[in-house]
């Protein structure tokens, strides 16, 4: 904290790191997106490219082999990324789970774990909270986590958890303590650190889910998981906290891989309205083309700036929750809204699998539900902000 005024930027920032991702981006143009959307694949290569030019370890400080530059840094990364056309689903995650290691885990668990993750040799990417009764109520989830002699013994469900068949590491939130014993619904939960590459096949057990973007989801099923005392990240009982923690950070990474798809398609829009000619005339030149796109772009605008000072906030170690969360829902709607202008825009082409249009739509529409609900951010401006009563 300082009594310095808080001063954000007003453009782009990074603009070398842009750069060089938009050169990684280059090499996988839509057709490669497009024949592994077909075989429901992991883009192993496209993570491999980025972690061999260091991206996905930009947040990672210095001492752990990373680069130690701030969260604005990976928001650009993420950004850029989207605004390519392609996808960071595949490996964002390693960005926002690495910090609840960082910033609440022993020296030890960061030494033996964060540079490996940095290198590429090991992957965090699977985050295990959601579960298939308790959604987005995450203090009632059931998974339990039981201490017994020298090792804690897992038993229950995740559902929805991402990239878990790719990673060798799951950030596991679990109930050490029942709820009837805690004083608050907060306490009692607890992080644990699950090396999948040992723990599959012995109590974990992963059950791919069809879904309808290509993000490698899975259900995940604990059954007796024996996991080491020294998996567990911080103090017991305290992962509620610990989870929360990273979510103001894992927002503003989200936000912007939206404002990179709402670029993508606004650009696309725009480009191909000036291009096609019907009846005589540059379909952009019709207003009920040309306003919806425009207005995207103001949508963009707007979420731009409120997503920089919730950066800039959370750079500064300042309180972000607000900024973090309507920037989120705003740069979200921004990308469905300029994914909708897009999709008018190219008409029948844009179903085409060829140009990228629709992939980019459903995509983009993830981002309505997770990994927060707009109604949930909703209900969090409503009590947290305007101070109204809890509506759920």
């Amino acid at each position: 904290m300082t009594d310095q005024p808080l001063t954000m930027p007003l453009e782009q920032q990074w603009t070398e790191i842009r750069e060089g991702v938009r050169a990684v981006c280059e090499q996988f143009p839509n057709e490669y997106w497009v024949r592994l959307d077909k075989a429901d694949e992991y883009p192993t290569d496209f993570v491999n490219a980025l972690t061999e030019a260091g991206y996905l370890a930009c947040l990672i400080p210095e001492e752990y082999g990373g680069s130690g530059l701030p969260l604005s840094a990976g928001c650009a990364v993420l950004e850029t990324i989207h605004e390519m056309g392609c996808n960071a689903g595949a490996c964002h995650a390693q960005m926002y789970t690495m910090g609840t290691v960082l910033r609440h885990g022993s020296e030890e668990q960061k030494q033996k774990y964060l540079p490996e993750i940095a290198s590429g040799k090991l992957r965090l990417q699977a985050f295990g909270v959601t579960e298939p009764t308790t959604g987005s109520d995450t203090t009632q989830l059931k998974t339990r986590a039981e201490k017994k002699g020298n090792k804690y013994v897992v038993n229950g469900q995740k559902v929805w958890t991402s990239r878990v068949m790719q990673s060798d590491l799951m950030l596991l939130l679990a109930r050490t303590t029942p709820v009837d014993q805690v004083k608050r619904r907060t306490d009692g939960l607890s992080v644990f650190l699950v090396d999948i590459r040992e723990a599959k096949g012995h109590g974990l057990e992963m059950k791919k889910i069809d879904a309808m973007i290509n993000h490698n989801t899975c259900e995940v099923f604990f059954d007796n998981l024996e996991v080491p005392p020294d998996a567990l990240v911080g103090e017991e009982g305290k992962g509620f906290r610990y989870i929360l923690s990273s979510m103001n950070a894992e927002r503003l990474l989200i936000s912007s891989e939206c404002l990179g798809d709402a670029r993508y398609f606004i650009n696309r829009a725009t480009e191909y309205a000036k291009e096609r000619v019907v009846f005589g005339n540059p379909i952009g030149k019709n207003q009920g083309v040309q306003f919806p796109i425009a207005r995207a772009y103001a949508e963009l605008c707007a979420a731009q700036l409120l997503v920089a000072k919730g950066a800039a906030l959370f750079e500064a170690g300042q309180e972000c929750g607000a900024e973090a969360n309507m920037g989120k829902m705003l740069a979200s709607e921004a990308a469905w809204h300029a994914g909708e202008a897009c999709m008018q825009t190219f008409g029948g082409f844009a179903y085409a699998r060829e140009y990228g249009i629709e992939r980019k739509w459903r995509e983009s529409r993830l981002y309505q539900t997770a990994p927060i609900s707009t109604n949930m951010i909703l209900n969090f401006v409503g009590q947290n902000i305007l101070g109204m009563p809890r509506s759920y």
